[in-house]
């Protein structure tokens, strides 16, 4: 095959290019998290076309509060990390489509469609998904408004951020139970509120935490408290009705992850999650189709991760464009 090659400025904060619809590009790159963002850089090293179709920059990572655990900064507030990225994707001049969500993504013959709400269209010979994955929020009052000012949905990222402070775990599942574990070695107290009666963790998570922190189920939260920071929570005892104050000065969200796979699903395959099946190469079950980052099944939802994974597809989608369909072995 015959690239297209570009030649980049790399003079910073140019003017980000927007794609052509009418062209056909090596490589379509779908998201705007550290996966997809390393991806159009490793992309655009090899010197292929390519375009990063997004809504918005950042995904989770622009909602926590500082980071601590990215390898080159000792702290780092997640909109400054995500503005680092842009900054370095921008020096290459890849073409950036930033307005409504991807619906769909068609293969027909060698060639990816991915059309979005708008009815706009892009055309790729082979597309990387690395729209990562969205919180299942509680949607009460108060929760949007004091995202990242307390309300949280990674203890990985922000237990730290914590220390000597009071913290409402929400969920009564392994993810609250392991953030619970996580919290306890920096919190002054914890307490986990579940909707169900009884716990869903494996049993030596629930005994790590059960006489350590305060738990409460068959309770929901109905309301977070506070204006510029989280001060507690009100929650329902769901058997009486009665409603109580918890003190708080952070609530961490823990009631599962939803993977943006919606463009995808009739596509490609999906394990019981939703999330893309792949495999060491980046490879989905369809040729041309990758991978990257927390939206796949690659365990340890990371930064550092998604951002070598999203690497890592960029290259493996270079590897395809050069060898075809000798360098494509679908996961089973």
């Amino acid at each position: 095959m015959e690239f297209r090659t570009v030649s980049f400025d790399w003079s910073p904060m140019q003017d980000v290019p927007r794609p052509d619809p009418a062209r056909l590009y090596d490589l379509l790159i779908l998201g705007g998290g550290p996966a997809a963002m390393a991806a159009a850089l490793y992309g655009a090293r090899k010197l292929l076309t390519l375009a990063l179709l997004t809504k918005d920059f950042g995904g989770q990572m622009a909602e926590t509060t500082e980071i601590d655990n990215y390898l080159g900064f000792q702290t780092v507030t997640g909109r400054e990390l995500v503005e680092r990225f842009q900054q370095h994707v921008s020096y290459f001049k890849v073409p950036v489509y930033q307005s409504d969500s991807a619906k769909d993504v068609r293969k027909e013959d060698t060639q990816f469609r991915v059309l979005f709400e708008s009815g706009t269209e892009f055309r790729g010979r082979t597309v990387i998904v690395a729209t990562g994955k969205r919180a299942r929020m509680l949607n009460v009052p108060g929760e949007k408004e004091l995202i990242g000012k307390g309300v949280a949905y990674c203890a990985t990222c922000d237990a730290p951020f914590f220390t000597d402070k009071q913290v409402v775990v929400v969920g009564g599942g392994n993810s609250a139970f392991t953030a619970a574990v996580d919290l306890l070695k920096v919190a002054k107290q914890v307490t986990l509120i579940n909707v169900a009666a009884g716990w869903q963790a494996d049993e030596i998570l629930v005994q790590a935490v059960r006489s350590h922190a305060r738990l409460l189920d068959r309770h929901a939260v109905t309301r977070i408290m506070g204006t510029e920071r989280v001060t507690g929570v009100r929650i329902k005892e769901l058997e009486s009705g009665r409603e109580t104050l918890v003190q708080a000065d952070g609530v961490f969200v823990e009631i599962g992850l939803i993977p943006n796979t919606e463009p995808v699903r009739h596509l490609a395959k999906l394990n019981q999650a939703g999330e893309l099946i792949v495999d060491c190469h980046c490879r989905t079950s369809v040729a041309g189709l990758f991978g990257a980052g927390d939206v796949t099944t690659v365990p340890h939802k990371q930064i550092i991760i998604s951002a070598g994974e999203g690497a890592k597809a960029a290259l493996s989608a270079y590897e395809y464009l050069v060898r075809g369909e000798s360098a494509s072995q679908s996961p089973e």
